[in-house]
């Protein structure tokens, strides 16, 4: 039994515990102390026998978890995290401390992975864990695919969906014995339920098996009651625990600890004989599966992340088990800090008070002990001056928090993922769970080094690293990226050892077989330009060869005109980065070339949205045939002509035609007058035909869009002509036609910065082409001065000179 008052009876010790609660966590190791087993018995996987040495590592430090996944579908895995304050782990701890065998005795992860494999439909709510209560159940695992059965019973749905066992009452859903032994005692809520009988329990216990005693009869009753609650799968794992238990006792005769879910207790406890057990284990499902240990942080242990252990403050329950006394003073010392770490004036006499109004708050409420919602109501009032912002901060960095476990380099691991701790250590990136920004010049070497391993793990869909806008520069040496672990990565990271056995091998063999599979142009383009963000020169032949056959076969002048502005993106990485893009430059220009004989065709006889999408791939093919002409040279030099000529001329031919919509062709004469290929004089002639009466409203409003939309509204400022155009044609739409040109002026003038929409409402106030006294007109330049401003000039001069890096005498160089 169990435990008797003063002493246990014969059998086995069975340990019923709670996942992740410090207060079983203490009282297990008070209960082996007390016993001084000559074996210790854990729930979890058999096959991670061999790694239970490990967890005395000096290099390991919980939270980790044990990781299983199929050798043959890496995709298809689940974790058994351990905390510091876990039952399980302290079980370990203490067997390894002590030289007494400790053993794992769950039904194996072979059986638990394949289960998962065998009826997918339900394996969606097997992998969480999150709703059960963890007090059930022992090494809380998740499955993060679909695919992954739960191999416990902490998760509400870690059973089979099968019909429920006649013999059990009906069960509609899945029983909470935490919620149903709170309700039992008068609690509204689980969690304060168990800190006051267990968490909050003096130290001075003098039976340390008493606590067990007391939680197997409740979860007795409960079965007696429930049954399996549920969980039919159970049934199996506890008839696999019997027997190992039992061939423990044959080694061992009763000098046997068994530490396990208390929800499990009672059907150990039961007598069953070998050969029933044996018939439920008869014919089970089976997936050869590899296992190791793996870093895990409080956040994934937390249910707000997603992934169910079963307590909503890993950080809280840390602390509980830290603290050697004096918890709740310890706690507001830790939030104290925590402010004035972030500038926020909190003083000692804060820290005082704050735990004076927690101990009332406990008394008023009938608690033996401040509780996280005390604690959490004292420091609102009397540190957050009863805001919650400044509190959640207390939430996420305290009661959740970002501590991140670490795993020996002795802990078995497939090649790919030694490889990218290797780079990890060389390139001094070493994973945090905390969400951080990384600043990289890639001018220098380690940060080029950097940037190239992000982008293969991004290749290989690792996303440790996600980039971000880079503030202060738009260089295309800089770049900016976020990073934080996660703990599923490492499931990530086993998917892609199928690719190769390093980090550069894997992305290069991985970018080629998206190649093969990409569904469209604009997606080959894309991977060509993330190989080049990678340096994976091995994978771009294989790319180019795709991509040159898709662009010759599409003929879809959209699809080329979004494919090309990826494309010639690619080819600034060749001077920053050292990449030879030669290859890249001959597909770019050819693809050009395509583009610039389809694109006035199928800008004919377009309705509203495909010529608003088709504006967007002229700007887009306007912006890549910039690149590209500065990439691959000119002339006979590049063998494809004057690209920039001849997209001029394609401009002036979208310009004219009457069946291009008046959006593209607003555009075109537009790009054309900032390209300096059209005077204002002309600009103004072809916008004063547009906006003449015989043209309907609705496609003068079209073609203002295009030629003043995106940034156009300086346009507008600095040649008055242009503004009183729009101005005297506004006038003149009839009443009847203004309620439908009224949405495309809108969305054109909204797009403006505020200052320019100030601006061109001034001048029209005063009616454009009237001067001020203080504004002269210029011939030829209208909205400038007669003369230059020689005061306002020299002022920029230091700024050149800083931004160029010159002295006086060579700027001065410069300027002539």
């Amino acid at each position: 039994m169990a435990g008797t008052e003063g002493g246990r009876g014969a059998g086995p010790l069975l340990l019923g515990v709670r996942h992740h609660g410090p207060g079983s966590a203490r009282a297990v190791r008070a209960a082996l102390a007390a016993a001084r087993p000559r074996v210790v018995l854990i729930e979890g996987p058999p096959e991670a026998d061999a790694l239970i040495p490990l967890a005395a590592d000096d290099g390991m430090r919980p939270p980790v978890a044990l990781l299983a996944h199929a050798v043959d579908e890496p995709g298809r895995s689940a974790f058994w995290p351990l905390a510091e304050f876990s039952p399980e782990w302290v079980a370990i701890r203490w067997a390894l401390e002590h030289e007494v065998p400790a053993r794992f005795i769950d039904l194996p992860a072979t059986h638990t992975l394949a289960w998962g494999k065998d009826d997918e439909a339900d394996a969606e709510g097997e992998l969480t864990g999150e709703e059960q209560p963890p007090e059930p159940t022992a090494g809380t695992p998740a499955a993060e695919t679909p695919s992954a059965g739960s191999p416990s019973s902490e998760s509400p749905s870690a059973s089979d969906p099968a019909a429920p066992d006649p013999s059990t009452p009906d069960i509609d859903i899945r029983v909470d014995p935490l919620a149903v032994l709170a309700e039992a005692a008068g609690y509204d809520d689980p969690e304060r339920w168990w800190e006051d009988v267990v968490e909050h329990r003096g130290a001075g216990e003098r039976d340390a098996f008493a606590p067990f005693t007391a939680l197997e009869e409740a979860m007795g009753a409960l079965r007696e009651t429930y049954g399996v609650g549920g969980r039919d799968r159970d049934l199996v794992r506890e008839a696999y625990m019997r027997l190992q238990v039992r061939a423990a006792q044959r080694e061992f005769e009763d000098d046997v600890a068994v530490v396990c879910g208390a929800w499990h207790v009672p059907a150990l406890r039961q007598k069953a004989s070998v050969a029933a057990d044996r018939a439920l284990l008869k014919g089970l499902p089976k997936v050869k599966a590899d296992l190791t240990w793996v870093p895990w942080t409080h956040r994934r242990l937390s249910r707000a992340s997603g992934y169910g252990a079963g307590i909503d403050s890993p950080g809280w329950y840390g602390h509980l088990f830290g603290a050697p006394d004096r918890p709740v003073e310890r706690w507001m010392t830790k939030v104290a800090g925590l402010f004035r770490e972030e500038d926020r004036i909190v003083s000692p006499a804060h820290v005082i008070e704050a735990v004076r109004l927690a101990e009332t708050l406990a008394v008023m409420r009938g608690r033996p002990l401040p509780g996280l919602g005390e604690t959490t109501d004292a420091v609102r009032a009397v540190m957050c001056e009863g805001s919650d912002v400044p509190l959640s901060l207390v939430r996420d960095r305290l009661v959740v928090g970002d501590v991140l476990g670490e795993v020996p380099p002795g802990a078995p691991a497939v090649p790919l993922q030694r490889d990218l701790d290797r780079s990890q250590r060389r390139l001094r990136m070493k994973p945090e769970a905390l969400e951080r920004e990384l600043e990289l010049d890639l001018r220098k070497e380690i940060d080029a080094g950097r940037s190239t391993l992000l982008h293969r793990l991004r290749l290989l869909r690792i996303e440790w690293g996600e980039p971000a806008a880079s503030r202060g520069s738009t260089g295309t040496f800089r770049e900016t990226w976020r990073l934080r672990w996660e703990p599923e990565l490492a499931v990530r990271v086993a998917e892609a050892g199928v690719w190769g056995t390093t980090v550069p091998a894997a992305a290069t063999a991985k970018a080629e077989a998206d190649a093969v599979g990409a569904e469209s142009l604009a997606d080959v383009t894309a991977l060509a330009e993330r190989c080049l963000l990678a340096e994976l020169p091995d994978a771009l032949p294989v790319v180019m060869k795709v991509l040159a056959d898709r662009a010759a076969l599409d003929t879809d002048v959209g699809h080329l005109a979004q494919a090309l502005p990826a494309l010639v993106r690619s080819l600034r990485y060749g001077d920053v980065r050292g990449t030879d893009t030669g290859a890249l430059t001959e597909v770019a220009a050819g693809l050009a070339e395509r583009v610039f004989v389809g694109l006035p065709p199928a800008c004919a006889a377009l309705d509203g949205d495909a010529a608003e999408e088709m504006r967007r791939h002229v700007d887009a093919v306007h912006g890549a045939v910039g690149l590209l002409g500065d990439a691959g040279g000119s002339g006979a030099e590049s063998g494809h002509g004057d690209l920039r000529v001849r997209w001029r001329a394609v401009l002036r031919t979208l310009s004219a035609r009457d069946t291009v919509p008046g959006v593209i062709r607003g555009r075109a004469v537009r790009l054309l007058l900032d390209e300096g290929e059209l005077g204002a004089d002309e600009a103004a002639r072809l916008m004063g035909l547009v906006l003449s009466p015989g043209t309907p409203p609705a496609d003068a409003a079209a073609w203002i869009e295009g030629f003043v939309g995106g940034g156009g509204g300086l346009l507008l400022v600095h040649d008055e002509r242009l503004l009183g155009l729009v101005d005297e044609w506004l006038t003149r739409v009839p009443a009847e036609a203004f309620t439908d040109v009224l949405p495309l002026l809108r969305r054109t003038f909204s797009s403006y910065e505020p200052g320019v929409r100030r601006t061109l409402g001034e001048l029209v106030r005063r009616g454009p082409g009237k001067q001020t006294g203080t504004t002269t007109a210029v011939a030829g330049i209208p909205g400038f001065g007669a003369e230059p401003d020689a005061g306002r000039a020299d002022a920029v001069v230091p700024v050149l000179r800083l931004l160029l890096g010159l002295d006086d005498d060579e700027l001065v160089g410069v300027a002539g």
